[in-house]
């Protein structure tokens, strides 16, 4: 079994017992909060529209917000897939645009959570 596969297989598990799998989903739990494959903060966006198939942070926004990709995810709900202005797909979580904040330098950081009172970690 590829390594790619073993670390789906072990997200599936973490993901199944809190929230429901969604399949090639880069994310997992850590700590109430959901993180990425390598363990940075995920966040949300108060001016996203949820359900809206939109991010309202493009240019410089997403330089220090990039977001979060899709890639080839085929995900499960409470995920879906929004395409970004620039036509790239990023992960979204009950239907928000999902966020890295460029400012978190390691595995654990959240600095963004409130950042300005909009920017907000994706608590499970």
């Amino acid at each position: 079994m590829k390594l790619s596969h073993l670390v789906l297989s072990a997200a599936a598990v973490l993901f199944m017992s809190s929230t429901a799998f969604a399949q090639n989903v880069p994310l997992k739990k850590a700590d109430g909060i959901l993180v990425t494959a390598t363990g940075m903060t995920v966040y949300t966006f108060d001016k996203d529209v949820a359900d809206s198939g939109k991010s309202a942070c493009n240019g410089p926004c997403a330089t220090a917000w990039p977001a979060v990709s899709a890639g080839n995810a085929k995900p499960a709900a409470p995920y879906s897939v929004v395409t970004r202005d620039d036509g790239t797909a990023q992960l979204a979580y009950k239907g928000k645009p999902l966020y890295l904040f460029a400012s978190d330098k390691k595995a654990g950081d959240r600095t963004g959570d409130n950042f300005k009172d909009i920017w907000h970690v994706v608590k499970d």
